[in-house]
């Protein structure tokens, strides 16, 4: 099943230059998932092609107004549904977010500018609004392009080695553990002997247990979403210690 993401933006060349590119560009040859943009300002009616406006009630800023975006929803029947809007008031979208977009047959992303969207377009058409965290970009583009790459990569055929993906952050609910590639040395680093010892399962046991304590040190809210350590896991942080030193970084 081949993927169908469409975009509502302002900025539609943005979002194709991109996906022609790396994981995206040669998942998109493979046929592998389907972009199709769709420029808001085609669906005006004035000779500016106006898309904003002042927001009722004064403030700073421009706010996209809601027609533009309702006729664009209109003028594409075949739309990819669900809807999303990108906005800093939606849910967190996290790797279980691209996980479940990932199987389905298609989505649309709405791209925002300015001040944000005119809540009737929301109301009206949206199905649901995603954040990517707690800050604010000027525009959706870069959003949506984040959406659709941590999605594209998840579906069958989109990397070198679907495998790839199994390990990576956030798989588990755990951050990755640390990678090491050749020379075994650099600058007086070594890698750790686990990793040039042959023993996959040492070594995976190694890996669980650096996974663990990255995500313990950095994202304890990570860890608080999981059950309690268990008995096996604590095993695993004696027998193997921390291999980063974090204030000798940089």
């Amino acid at each position: 099943m081949t993927l169908r993401v469409d975009v509502l933006t302002l900025f539609p060349e943005a979002v194709n230059a991109y996906a022609t590119t790396s994981v995206l560009g040669r998942a998109h040859e493979r046929d592998v998932w389907r972009l199709r943009t769709i420029d808001l300002r085609d669906a005006t009616n004035d000779a500016h092609r106006s898309v904003d406006d002042t927001p009722f009630g004064g403030g700073a800023g421009m706010v996209m107004r809601a027609e533009p975006i309702l006729r664009s929803v209109e003028m594409t029947p075949d739309l990819a549904r669900p809807i999303l809007a990108l906005s800093p008031s939606g849910r967190l979208f996290t790797q279980t977010s691209a996980q479940a977009l990932a199987h389905l047959e298609g989505f649309t992303l709405l791209c925002g500018r300015y001040e944000g969207f005119d809540q009737r377009a929301i109301d009206l058409v949206v199905d649901e609004e995603i954040s990517l965290g707690d800050f604010v970009l000027a525009g959706g583009e870069l959003a949506a392009l984040c959406v659709i790459e941590a999605v594209v990569r998840l579906l069958p055929g989109a990397l070198g080695n679907d495998e790839s993906v199994l390990d990576e952050s956030f798989s588990e609910g755990l951050l990755e553990y640390p990678h090491y590639t050749k020379p075994a040395e650099v600058r007086g680093l070594s890698v750790p002997e686990v990793l040039r010892s042959g023993d996959h399962e040492k070594v995976r046991r190694w890996r669980r247990a650096q996974a663990l304590r990255r995500t313990i040190e950095r994202r304890p809210d990570l860890m608080a979403r999981r059950a309690p350590l268990s008995p096996e896991e604590e095993a695993l942080l004696a027998e193997f210690p921390a291999v980063e030193a974090p204030a000798k970084n940089g």
